[in-house]
Formats: C-alpha cells, structure tokens, sequence
C-alpha cells in the first residue's frame, strides 16, 4: 500500500483544527511523508533522516537573520525533508519573506499553521495513520505487511528510525511494555515453530510482560519484555527457563538487558547482539564441554570475548587471529600436531573457571594427577607460569582466538552455518 501523502496529512482533523495554509511547494503535495517531528531546535535538520514532515512554532527563527532563515530552509530540503509546518501567531506574527521564497526555489512544502494546536495531538494521529497504512516510504520488505517482522529488521538493521515511530510500530502489533520493565533480544536456530513456542514459553515462565516475535530465514528474533525485580539476574533466569522450554534441536542465544526508556538503539543494540551471539555459538566450538543432550542456550557475556576478537566481521578477523594464536600458543600447538594431546583446550578451561584444578578436572572428566601432568606440560612448552596474572588476558584471548579460527575453518568447508 502507497505511503501517506501530504495532501492527506494536511486533511487530518488534528491538522486542519491548525488552520494549515499551503505557502509554497504546491506541487509536492503527493510526496509521501515518512514521518512527523516536532522541534524547536534550530538546526533540526540534523536530526531528520528524509521523508518527514517537520513542525516548528518558529521560536529558532524568531530571533534569526534572513540569511540564517534562508540557510534553515535549504538544510531541511537537502536533508530530504518532505514538508515544513511553522506555527505563526505567537513567535512569529507572519512567516518571513524569506522563508517562503527560499521554500519556493527549491520546492519545498512550506505550511503555516495559523491557529495553535498542540503539536502532540498532530504528531500522535499523523503518526498512527502512518503505522495504519503501513509504514511505507521505505523499501518493501520480503514480509510485507507483517508488521512485527518489518519492525524487527528495521532493529536489527538499525534502519532509519526514531523513538516515537518505534513505540507506534510496537504498540500496533501489540507490544507495550511498561516503564520499569527491562528488555531483551533472544535469536533461535532451529525449526521455526519449536524456537516460537520455546520463546514464548520462558517468557510466561518468568513473568515476562511482553513478546515481539518473528521468523527470518536463519532464525527465529525475539524482544522480550522482562519484570524487573531487582533481586535476581534477569538474563539468568531467561537462560534457565529457555533450557526447560526448548527442545534439543535449537540453539539459543540471549542479549543483555535494556531499560524500556533507555531509546530505540538501545533496543536495536540487545537484538544485534543476539544475533551476533548466535552466529558465533553456530560457528565457534564452546569454550567448556556442553551436555550431550538439550538445547544450547548460551548468551552475550558468555561469549563476550568472542565478539571482541571478531568485531567488524569474522573473516576480517582471520589473519590477526592467526598471528595472535600462532605467536601465543605456537609451541603448545606443534606439540598437539606431533602429540594427541588436549593441552590448548586444557588450558583455556582452567583459565576460564579460575584456574581451579578441582573445577577444571570435573569439566574435563580427568582426575586431578592428570591435570597436573597437563598443565607442567604447558608450562614447560611456553616457557611460563600460566596463573601468572600480567599473562591471563593474554592467553585466555589467544585460547579463544583459536577456537574461533578453527570455527572459521569449519564454516568455510560447509560444516556449520551461520546467521549472518
């Protein structure tokens, strides 16, 4: 469906209680308009991404010289502006000459509003016949009319959004968590009607407030809402209940929380790294044995420092990631090649559990003798006393560091898939 145009902007009841006068630009009235703003803020054209309509009551250009006003109107039509509105009356007696001749050579729609309307009333029905008729304005996405899926990208993607139009967009397909509610993104692999009702299951289990929700080639993507309660870690408990919901088929990864009021990037930011979480618990090999059996259920933090080595991109990360194992773990590495031997994945489980023999040994089903044998072993390789502290960051990344390129190696050949 086409978006909204101007022409029925401007036939709104809240906009025509304004009394609109069209100025200039009468013929960009078919433009559709993306968008409704208001400011006050004189160099708003910053903050428009093109296609909306802007509403002023003039109090930046009150006080401005006609060049100011001149360079004001063509900011906002090189920024793709589809219409401005100026309230005269109060700040401004009239709309300057200016103004409306500098509208008029380039074409801009230039309305004033000669009656005071609270611009909250204008922007919230504009806005609503927006989301009604379906977003459009931008490209057409392969979901279509799924309103849920389309506001999901556009998260995820960090497409051209702002914090009213995504609350509008939530609210329409029933979403609406509450001020003291925390946010966060869930991403699944696995059969698309099991990743649903598990999602949808562990939200109920922990109280959860609120679920946005669609399937993507690759994935299922959630935003959950979650109570917060202040007593108990809200990405914990999610991991728990998500275990008990999920069947053994998929893989689950979970983002960090978000406050709601904390703004739409912040909601972007939790899906994203859900996303990226899953994608490296798809690729990278874990860092600990995991269960023969169940779901894998894992999160942000607990692969935190996978996504640092592979910020930017894995395969743009493939040559430094080689250099840092080769030149950290290089002995340990050609013993392994002449040896069988388990001595990298030894060490990156003791580094990662505090390096504490006990821990370490009942992870790795060996008696504690045998650990000890392996980590002299290490140590003599390296030439070093692996619990000394100024090495521990060292080796815990170049550890890392090579799982993730033997996962490269893995998804490369076709063996594991990803959701990039």
């Amino acid at each position: 469906m086409p978006a909204l145009t101007l022409r029925e902007i401007l036939a709104l009841d809240s906009v025509r209680s304004a009394a609109p006068s069209l100025l200039a630009g009468q013929d960009g009235l078919d433009r559709p308009v993306r968008w409704v703003h208001s400011s006050e803020v004189y160099e708003g054209a910053n903050f428009l991404d093109g296609g909306e309509l802007l509403l002023t009551n003039g109090f930046g250009l009150a006080d401005a010289d006609a060049a100011s006003r001149r360079r004001y109107v063509r900011e906002l039509a090189a920024r793709g502006a589809a219409a401005l509105a100026v309230e005269v009356g109060r700040s401004l007696p009239r709309m300057p000459d200016e103004v409306t001749d500098e509208a008029r050579s380039l074409g801009l729609p230039l309305i004033a509003l000669c009656r005071v309307v609270p611009f909250v009333r204008i922007t919230e029905a504009a806005n609503r016949a927006i989301v009604a008729r379906g977003l459009s304005g931008r490209a057409v996405r392969p979901w279509g009319a799924d309103h849920t899926a389309a506001l999901l990208a556009d998260l995820a993607d960090r497409q051209a959004l702002n914090q009213p139009e995504v609350e509008a967009r939530a609210a329409l397909a029933g979403f609406r968590p509450g001020p003291g509610s925390r946010l966060v993104g869930v991403s699944v692999h696995g059969p698309q009607h099991a990743a649903a009702a598990a999602i949808d299951r562990s939200a109920r289990a922990v109280g959860g407030a609120g679920v946005l929700r669609a399937g993507f080639p690759g994935d299922v993507l959630a935003l959950l809402a979650l109570p917060d309660t202040g007593t108990r870690d809200p990405v914990r408990a999610l991991q728990e209940a998500l275990r008990a919901a999920a069947e053994p088929s998929l893989t689950v990864a979970v983002g960090h929380t978000v406050p709601t009021g904390a703004g739409w990037l912040r909601w972007s930011d939790t899906l994203r790294t859900a996303r990226t979480t899953l994608e490296l618990a798809l690729t990278v090999p874990p860092a600990s044995p995991c269960p023969a059996e169940g779901p894998l259920v894992t999160s942000s933090r607990a692969l935190a420092l996978e996504r640092e080595l592979t910020r930017g991109g894995v395969d743009a990360n493939r040559d430094r990631l080689s250099r840092l194992v080769e030149h950290t773990l290089g002995p340990l590495l050609s013993w392994e090649a002449a040896h069988p031997s388990d001595l990298v994945r030894t060490l990156e489980t003791h580094l990662r559990h505090g390096c504490s023999p006990t821990r370490t040994a009942a992870l790795l089903h060996i008696g504690r003798q045998s650990l000890y044998q392996r980590l002299e072993r290490i140590e003599s390789l390296l030439g070093l006393e692996i619990d000394d502290p100024d090495l521990l960051g060292e080796l815990l990344a170049a550890t890392c560091a090579h799982r993730v390129v033997r996962g490269m190696g893995a998804a490369g050949a076709g063996g594991l898939r990803t959701v990039a």
